[in-house]
């Protein structure tokens, strides 16, 4: 049975649009786990929290088994996620990688309970979904081994895909389906039951959590215009589900111009386009258990 969730998103219903994402940021996602990794022994232990359908659960695998093998262990709430994750970890990660699935809430359950002590501990836009998130930092933390790094991916430049004027509807379109976004995500937060606030940034609760050496480093997903049928695919999925959350937050002209964007039979339609695009940048944020 799946853990509780505390978003109230049916993140099944989104795994189509998650393993195109994977897709899109498979090359850059190897390169982050690379370096994460590249100082760990063989045999590390290696958690992935709110393993999602399994982008970076599988680039760790792989970079682990590069490094002669080890153990990478997919912590999700969501079944369905963690199956996908793991069928895609236990290939790339060949003979030499064990991969675990454990399901669990994140935002509940003590992660050092449910793991052995973890060399690495990676969780990438989770822990924001999660009403306590210091606290949700401090069970990551307390998840490690001594000398143990915690690696917290938030943040960054939010993903961008459309010109300003797309010739239908009023210009800015994209950047106010941001903004309706923001405004759903804060409502999320302050309706989210026992939800604490955090006034400060990923770098201090990182080091409120006792952890040392806190840093922090940003990756880019570059994917530049004219796109591919992948990217095109992806940005419907995208801009369809931005849509969906601002639905009761968008005036007529602009819903009426995202339906003809979605449409296939318009001749506005996004598929078509070869100006569309993926852009973002992710930071991700580490500190090591003394």
């Amino acid at each position: 049975m799946a853990a509780h969730t505390h978003d109230d998103v049916d993140w099944a219903a989104r795994l189509s649009e998650m393993r195109r994402l994977d897709e899109l940021e498979s090359a850059a996602v190897a390169d982050v786990a690379d370096r994460l990794t590249r100082n760990l022994d063989a045999g590390a232990t290696v958690v992935d929290v709110g393993s999602g359908a399994g982008g970076m659960t599988t680039a760790l695998a792989g970079s682990l088994r590069a490094r002669g093998g080890g153990t990478v262990v997919a912590v999700d709430a969501v079944d369905e996620l963690l199956t996908a994750a793991c069928r895609a970890a236990r290939e790339s990660g060949g003979d030499t990688v064990t991969v675990d699935e454990v399901v669990a809430d994140a935002g509940t359950e003590p992660l050092a309970d449910l793991v052995a002590p973890a060399d690495l501990v990676w969780a990438s836009a989770v822990v924001h979904h999660l009403p306590d998130q210091q606290a949700a930092v401090d069970r990551l933390a307390a998840a490690l081994r001594p000398g143990g790094v915690l690696a917290i991916a938030e943040g960054g430049l939010g993903m961008r895909c459309l010109p300003w004027d797309l010739g239908v509807g009023r210009p800015g379109l994209e950047l106010r389906l941001l903004g309706h976004r923001d405004a759903w995500f804060e409502d999320m937060r302050s309706s989210m039951p026992d939800a604490v606030r955090m006034g400060y940034g990923w770098t201090t609760a990182i080091a409120r959590a006792g952890l040392t050496g806190v840093t922090s480093f940003t990756y880019l997903v570059d994917h530049p215009a004219p796109a591919g049928e992948q990217v095109r695919e992806f940005v419907l999925d995208h801009i369809g589900g931005l849509a969906e959350r601002a639905d009761d937050r968008m005036d007529a002209e602009d819903r009426d111009t995202v339906t003809r964007l979605l449409d296939p039979a318009v001749g506005d339609y996004l598929g078509r386009r070869d100006d569309i695009y993926l852009l973002s940048a992710r930071t991700v944020y580490l500190g090591t258990k003394p």
